[in-house]
């Protein structure tokens, strides 16, 4: 038996959306727009919740600073 996660549900009715306005459209590299939009949101939000501080923010998100500071570099994500 499969549970959905509340964050599941939220993706896949934004999903739906975006098929409704994407009318008769094609979607193109549509796993990549999720992925940036959604790690761009949890960088954002980890930075915010840890006050700016990079090394408590990478150990929630479990990657190393190094990392989190190429991640926000790549988001141009100032902190």
């Amino acid at each position: 038996m499969s549970t959905t996660t509340p964050l599941e549900q939220a993706v896949r009715e934004q999903l739906e959306r975006y098929f409704a306005d994407l009318g008769d459209s094609a979607p193109h590299d549509m796993l990549a727009m999720v992925n940036r939009c959604v790690e761009r949101t949890v960088l954002q939000v980890a930075m915010e919740r840890t006050a700016g501080n990079q090394t408590r923010a990478a150990d929630m998100l479990g990657i190393t600073r190094g990392t989190l500071r190429k991640k926000l570099l790549a988001h141009q994500i100032a902190y």
